[in-house]
């Protein structure tokens, strides 16, 4: 395994902004995860795995960091019985069509999902009714000092979240599913994709849902969109015309225009409904979002 120094991230990620990650490896067993933790334990760095690049906003200066891409057979599938066994680096759209072949569902949900299997651990991901936390045996953890076995329990698996630490990186994950016959599997997925198409801005440059729905009666989508925010724009980011719970590079995009386009839409809708949104995105690097205390100043909106 090669450690590289200064790797740009923009090309990484979905939303296609950010600078360099400080180290970038590229692990492709157990082992050779284990070694990249210690290596970045010896010399006090934290540790990000960026999977397909979705869900991740990365500092425009880059990030002092060592940044990992899971391969080989870290991102590797297979079935046994009524199992689902995937690597922490395997996409979803993999183990959904190995789980469909093996006429086993239950995993359709994650079509909606345009991630990995760890991050699908990670962030307890979910869409249409689903999360991992409804799929997930358990999950083989790595870190700096070696790798164990976790149950969903011991995970900490809530609404779009983990207890996993920095240092903990998903090597392999098991899913219990269930027989069924491959047509309705098909049939689920393509209505599924039909009903993400139509909603959100899939032929788009994003990073995936920006924030996680609050306990309203509306969606964090329908809350933005009451308040106006449907293409609002800040350079060359924008909020999406057709979802509001989504931002699009409109061309040459910046992190930081992201991330004031989210600040202000957590202003509004503070102030329009009393809600205090969180945000899903993973933030790398030296960036944060700005203060809801409140006397946050309304923004010159340019």
């Amino acid at each position: 395994m090669r450690i590289e120094e200064a790797v740009p991230l923009a090309r990484h990620t979905t939303l296609g902004t950010g600078g360099p990650a400080r180290y970038f490896a590229r692990p492709a067993s157990t082992s050779e995860l284990e070694a990249a933790l210690r290596f970045a334990a010896e010399r006090e760095l934290d540790v990000s795995v960026i999977g397909l690049g979705s869900n991740l906003l990365v500092a425009d200066e880059g990030v002092e960091a060592l940044v990992l891409r899971l391969t080989g057979e870290l991102a590797g599938v297979e079935t046994r019985d009524t199992l689902l066994v995937s690597g922490g680096g395997a996409t979803n759209a993999v183990c959904l069509h190995r789980a469909r072949d093996a006429g086993l569902g239950g995993f359709e949900f994650a079509c909606a999902i345009p991630g990995t299997t760890g991050g699908g651990v990670r962030m307890n991901a979910g869409a249409y009714g689903s999360d991992w936390a409804s799929v997930l045996e358990r999950a083989l953890v790595a870190t700096a000092e070696g790798s164990g076995w976790l149950t969903p329990a011991e995970l900490g698996l809530a609404y779009r979240r983990s207890s996993l630490a920095a240092g903990q990186v998903v090597a392999l994950a098991e899913h219990r599913l269930r027989e069924r016959p491959r047509e309705e599997i098909r049939a689920t997925i393509a209505e599924l994709q039909a009903r993400r198409k139509a909603a959100q801005p899939t032929n788009r440059r994003t990073f995936g849902s920006v924030f996680k729905n609050p306990e309203h009666e509306l969606t964090a989508g329908r809350l933005l969109e009451a308040c106006g925010l449907k293409g609002f724009r800040r350079g060359g980011a924008q909020i999406s015309p057709k979802h509001a719970n989504f931002i699009e590079n409109a061309g040459g995009a910046r992190t930081s225009e992201a991330l004031w386009l989210m600040d202000e839409a957590r202003r509004r809708a503070r102030e329009a409904f009393g809600v205090v949104l969180e945000h899903e995105v993973q933030l790398l690097g030296p960036i944060a979002l700005a203060s809801l205390a409140p006397d946050h100043p309304r923004r010159e909106e340019t």
